[in-house]
């Protein structure tokens, strides 16, 4: 299950979504996400479901990275069904016990159970395309001008963009753990939840330590080598953008006037069911 989370990692390709610009990855993520909230009908998640498909084709990452990327969130995907379907006021569909299934309840939870994994795969996706140092040097570029009021934009990128980096190193580390503590003869799987959450606690602790020990070494390491913030940094390879970009740029903004016409503004009444 730990392994099957994609969030943060790199899948090595030659596509032009990985040629692109980390900047214009990041500001596709973000309009995307917003379009899943944007829209309020089928026909715009129709959309949204092209543009994901065509997105996800063009990049040559393959498809069993993205449903691998589904596994993690089952739990809290089933959870928001649950608590929609039985919580939501209006038309009785299905009534049993103290609780009713209503028609508004279904389609709010259908739209739900739609944006959390469209946004778990677009958010994948940018990851998988992008390198963690392209994309630290994509966000300090995109919240430059927040240093006008002060802001720390090279540490904030940093900061996320480790943390990013961090997330399959220590899932990797968490399955060592578990498997030696298996090997112990500790049973993370039988008994009721309780006891599952007890069981994690001595899972927990070297987790904990581990971290640590992997932060304060990585800070070390930067200080020995006397790691500054952004000011007066030169890079390597510094952003420029290219036609493939601009183009870019382009597509996701189309694709934002198409989901907010056809999911929001367009009055299509037979598809909002």
């Amino acid at each position: 299950m730990l392994r099957d989370i994609t969030l943060g990692q790199y899948y090595q390709a030659d596509s032009v979504i990985h040629r692109l610009d980390p900047r214009v990855k990041l500001a596709a993520t973000v309009l995307f996400i917003v379009s899943l909230f944007i829209v309020d009908n089928f026909i715009g998640y129709i959309i949204a479901a092209v543009f994901l498909a065509c997105m996800v084709k063009i990049s040559d990452v393959p498809f069993r990275y993205m449903v691998k990327g589904m596994k993690s969130i089952v739990f809290l995907l089933v959870i928001a069904v649950i608590f929609n379907l039985f919580l939501t006021p209006g038309e009785a569909v299905l009534s049993f016990w103290k609780l009713t299934i209503t028609k508004e309840g279904i389609r709010i939870a259908v739209m739900m159970a739609i944006r959390l994994v469209f946004l778990i795969i677009g958010s994948s996706l940018m990851t998988l395309t992008t390198t963690p140092n392209n994309l630290t040097d994509g966000m300090e570029k995109m919240m430059s001008p927040l240093k006008i009021f002060h802001v720390p934009v090279h540490e904030v990128a940093m900061m996320m963009s480790i943390a990013l980096r961090f997330i399959p190193i220590l899932l990797e580390e968490t399955d060592k753990i578990m498997k030696a503590q298996i090997a112990r003869g500790a049973d993370f799987e039988s008994g009721n939840l309780i006891k599952k959450a007890k069981a994690m606690v001595p899972l927990l602790v070297p987790l904990f330590i581990s971290a640590f020990r992997r932060a304060n070494d990585l800070a070390m390491a930067m200080e020995a080598r006397c790691y500054r913030g952004g000011e007066h940094r030169t890079k390597m390879k510094p952003l420029v953008y290219h036609r493939r970009d601009r183009i870019g740029y382009v597509v996701i903004f189309a694709y934002l006037a198409a989901c907010v016409y056809f999911g929001r503004i367009l009055n299509l009444s037979f598809l909002n069911i």
